[in-house]
């Protein structure tokens, strides 16, 4: 499993924590989302693509136009499955990936984002 080498337990823990912190959720947990972090650990799902998921739906959930409408919160990880499939797929650079959290942390430094 490469990178995931490590317990199942501690794969989901990540996950979460991970979840929980990511701008634009509502940093609670709910016994789905630890479901589907062992299936994520289950099917192998390397912890870097999905945490490049967070990643790539936060940019797009908070790079938006001033004028569209606000949006709610995540309330489920599963919110996050599509884009994770997507991430598997990309064929980017680590490097965008980087970008993008500067780019997340930068606009979250100016606003009242938690």
């Amino acid at each position: 499993m490469g990178e995931n080498e490590i317990s199942r337990q501690e794969y989901v823990r990540r996950i979460l924590d991970a979840y929980r912190a990511t701008p634009g959720t509502t940093g609670h947990v709910r016994s789905e989302d630890r479901r589907l972090a062992g299936q994520l650990y289950d099917r192998q799902v390397p912890l870097s693509a999905v945490e490049d998921a967070f990643v790539l739906a936060t940019a797009r959930r908070l790079l938006r136009p001033e004028d569209a409408p606000p949006l709610g919160p995540v309330r489920s990880l599963h919110y996050f499955m599509a884009v994770i499939n997507e991430v598997l797929d990309l064929k980017v650079s680590r490097d965008y990936f980087c970008y993008l959290r500067g780019k997340i942390e930068e606009f979250t430094n100016t606003r009242d984002i938690r």
